[in-house]
């Protein structure tokens, strides 16, 4: 059985693997993590595959319900962290470093604490550390992370009205190009390309590939095709719609099906024919009159 769980209360949410049929939304189970096992909260149940030869795919394994003492220091962990995170802060200041804390996440059980935060340049945290070890007598690790990754941890509301998602369910930052913006079709504007992060949006993957496969089958936008007699010049091309928008000069405009596109006749534009260049002929000239007269 699949289910949809979450570490933290506004974390991202995973896909786990049970033996157990009965867990509910809100009940808190132990999952098998690299360094220990790690309380996790149900958010739901998800469907399971519906052919036996495909694999579903999980990212971790519940391992057993937690007990009433786990429960209640899963309930504190929070605290914890954010008494980590003003602890942390306080030594920033205190060294005058050129860093933003981002979060502090701890271990369940007590054995590291990272510390993610964001730098222009890099930063010597040497003596923050030292601080940090003093106060919570653990491992201390120092993350560094992009202002992907901080939006991630952050989260918010994209353009879209929905959840970022980053923190909704993105597992890893794909690159993004401007490239996929114009292929779309979508506005060069950076305000409307652009995420909470400032950086181009992560949605303008999803369907690149498929404009990408569309438009490779119709004409480009410039090209000429002959249709019924007349000669039209694509300016637009429509992908979902499966249409291009032509002009021609005795026609006009003519939004083309794709019956049409495909049955009209595609027109080679003629090389432009090179001309002489000036005064060619008398230097010419000239140049033979001086060999006659050698």
């Amino acid at each position: 059985y699949f289910y949809r769980i979450r570490f933290r209360e506004q974390g991202q949410e995973y896909t786990a693997l049970s033996s157990a049929s009965d867990l509910c939304n809100g009940d808190v189970v132990m999952v098998e993590a690299e360094q220990c096992p790690e309380p996790v909260t149900i958010i739901s149940r998800t469907s399971g595959v519906t052919e036996p030869n495909i694999k579903r795919g999980f990212s971790y394994k519940i391992l057993r319900r937690a007990n009433s003492e786990e429960r209640k220091k899963y309930e504190y962990l929070p605290v914890l962290e954010k008494q980590a995170a003003t602890f942390c802060r306080e030594c920033i200041k205190k060294h005058s470093l050129s860093m933003h804390l981002v979060r502090a996440e701890r271990f369940f059980n007590g054995s590291k604490v990272i510390f993610y935060f964001t730098a222009e340049n890099r930063v010597d945290f040497r003596e923050l550390v030292k601080d940090l070890v003093q106060e919570f007598r653990t491992r201390v690790e120092m993350r560094q992370i992009g202002v992907r990754h901080e939006t991630k941890m952050t989260g918010g509301i994209g353009a879209c009205g929905r959840e970022l998602c980053c923190t909704s369910f993105l597992q890893k930052f794909d690159s993004v190009s401007i490239k996929m913006a114009k292929t779309q079709d979508l506005p060069l504007n950076p305000a409307k390309i652009s995420g909470v992060c400032n950086r181009l949006l992560c949605c303008l993957t999803y369907e690149f590939e498929n404009y990408k496969t569309i438009k490779q089958e119709m004409p480009r936008v410039g090209r000429l095709l002959n249709y019924e007699g007349s000669v039209y010049r694509v300016v637009r091309i429509f992908a979902l719609q499966g249409t291009v928008l032509a002009v021609s000069r005795e026609e006009g405009e003519l939004l083309m099906t794709e019956e049409q596109w495909r049955a009209a006749t595609p027109v080679s534009r003629q090389p432009p024919k090179k001309g002489k260049a000036k005064g060619g002929g008398k230097g010419q000239q000239r140049k033979k009159n001086k060999k006659d007269e050698t």
